[in-house]
């Protein structure tokens, strides 16, 4: 006996297929596939996955015989029932879905009170407007950390659990489109309350500044919120951002031409994305702290027009790749 009849036998016994297996390892389907036909072999670290999983020995596992080994029910996938989530996807990306809009949230929060700070300071005229900044600051600092946070999260899981089985039922799917469509609706009426209330204030600017951006930060956040938890559903496009992840190494490693195609692809479209809204996070933050430029009011409008450019840097690949 040898690897490829230990690894069949014990994926086999738990009833797990090639796909199941290779999310609990963080590899594509192919390559548990390579492994059980003897066309390639796991690395070091995968080895030691396997063996942690199914509860054996290394040298057991590479060079002994399994297939006399007792099979842990317990430990089994039951047979007949939908795809499951054995990864623990669902709650990581809800996780993502609430630390993100948190994140951006405080960052227009901390605008929001900072300016009002600033209106009130200048309404009492007790010279602490200064302060201002310092309240900006914090808002932006805690939104920064949260939303790295999230990102991190989201990068780590990805890069232990690349592809993942679409587990989601249709009526999922479904109640998730409403939701989200729920939180468009609440985040425009709160836009809508926004602008209203800045015009009901026009008369006292700072305040109505402070109104508006409460509110949006707010909606902001409800249609963030709901469109992240919408877009948790469409796995398929979960597994393809993981070619974006990989290391030139692991796409090289990649048999299928059309396969490395498509993730050099992927990450050059992640590599753009990241440059633009880097730099319109820059942009963004200057407008906001800047006050020599005169534009705080519109420092939001580098992080839209940041992702506008990332739509249409990712159409123009999509049709220079077509040519």
């Amino acid at each position: 006996m040898g690897f490829r009849e230990n690894l069949q036998h014990l994926r086999t016994t738990r009833n797990m297929t090639q796909e199941q297996l290779a999310m609990l390892l963080g590899v594509s389907r192919q390559a548990v596939s390579k492994w059980e036909s003897e066309r390639t072999y796991p690395e070091m670290d995968k080895l030691l996955r396997i063996c942690s999983l199914f509860e054996c020995k290394l040298d057991d596992l590479v060079m002994g015989d399994l297939t006399h080994r007792q099979v842990d029910r317990i430990m089994s996938i039951p047979q007949g029932q939908s795809p499951q989530d054995i990864t623990g996807y669902d709650k990581s990306t809800c996780g993502y879905a609430l630390k993100l809009p948190a994140g951006i949230l405080s960052i227009l929060l901390g605008a929001a009170l900072a300016v009002l700070w600033a209106a009130l300071s200048t309404a009492l005229g007790n010279g602490l407007s200064d302060y201002a900044v310092v309240i900006a600051c914090i808002g932006t600092t805690v939104g920064i950390v949260f939303i790295l946070s999230a990102a991190s999260a989201r990068n780590g899981f990805q890069k232990a659990h690349p592809f993942i089985e679409d587990f989601y039922t249709a009526e999922q799917k479904s109640g998730a489109r409403a939701e989200m469509l729920k939180g468009a609706v609440l985040g425009a009426v709160l836009i809508a309350a926004g602008i209203a209330g800045a015009v009901l204030l026009r008369s006292f600017e700072l305040f109505a500044w402070a109104a508006f951006l409460s509110l949006f930060a707010a909606a902001v956040f409800c249609i963030l919120r709901g469109y992240l938890l919408w877009l948790r559903m469409d796995v398929e496009r979960y597994n393809q951002r993981s070619f974006s992840l990989m290391t030139e190494r692991e796409i090289a490693a990649l048999d299928d031409v059309e396969l490395r195609r498509i993730a050099r692809k992927a990450k050059r479209k992640r590599s753009v994305c990241v440059i633009i809204m880097s730099l319109a996070t820059i942009v963004g933050l200057c407008l906001l702290f800047i006050p020599q430029l005169g534009a705080y009011r519109w420092f939001w409008l580098a992080w839209a027009i940041g992702g506008m450019l990332c739509v249409a840097a990712n159409l123009y690949l999509d049709i220079r790749g077509e040519e």
